[in-house]
Formats: structure tokens, sequence, C-alpha cells
């Protein structure tokens, strides 16, 4: 139970804070979109996506399907993350932050389909 706890509590800081940095455009986000191939405008309706996420896991251990369906979206958004990187060949350092999260997030959806059965 700790686990899972700990799991969720990590998983929307990483998310919120993401969210919030690309929505507001702090510091490298804009470069970072750009180098992404993305408007601002776009890195911004990413960082809503991420924002959301978080809450919908925040949420998912009273609202189980709506945790689930908030992480299956953010492992979408870690997809495209991940591809992003890999066709821009960003290199490993960009890369694994994508992939260390998408097994949070991943690990943070088998917690909650036991949690639930």
């Amino acid at each position: 139970m700790y686990l899972y706890a700990a799991l969720i509590c990590l998983i929307v800081l990483i998310f919120t804070l993401l969210g919030v940095a690309k929505r507001l455009a702090l510091g490298p986000m804009p470069e970072l979109a750009a180098h992404a191939g993305f408007s601002t405008a776009a890195y911004r309706v990413i960082g809503a996506l991420e924002l959301a996420g978080a809450v919908g896991v925040a949420v998912g251990p009273v609202m189980p399907l709506g945790g689930g369906l908030a992480a299956s979206g953010l492992l979408l958004l870690l997809a495209g993350a991940v591809a992003t990187h890999v066709r821009n060949r960003d290199g490993l350092a960009k890369l694994v932050p994508a992939v260390a999260c998408a097994a949070l997030v991943a690990l943070y959806l088998v917690l909650l389909t036991r949690a639930t059965s």
C-alpha cells in the first residue's frame, strides 16, 4: 500500500511539474518545443494533457476507471515523447527519463488493477 501511495505521489509530482512548465512556457520549454518540432501552443496542449493525467492518477484510488484512463493517456504521451527523442536522435540522456516515466506509469496501472480486483 505504501509503495502504491508513493508511486502515485511521484507520478503526480512529475507530471504536474512538467505540465505547469509547459503550460507557462517556463525556462527552456519554448526551445525544447522547437527542438521537438512543436509550436509553443502545441507544447502547452501537451502540458494540459500532462496535468489532466496527473489529476486522473491522483483520483485513481477512489475512481479506478478514471485513474486507468489517465494512466493510459500518459503512456500514449510518453510513447510520443520516446518516438520524438528517437526521431531527433537525442541520445540516451533525453530518452531515459521518458522511458523511466513510462515504466512508473505502467507499474501504477499494474498496482491499480491489483488494488481493484
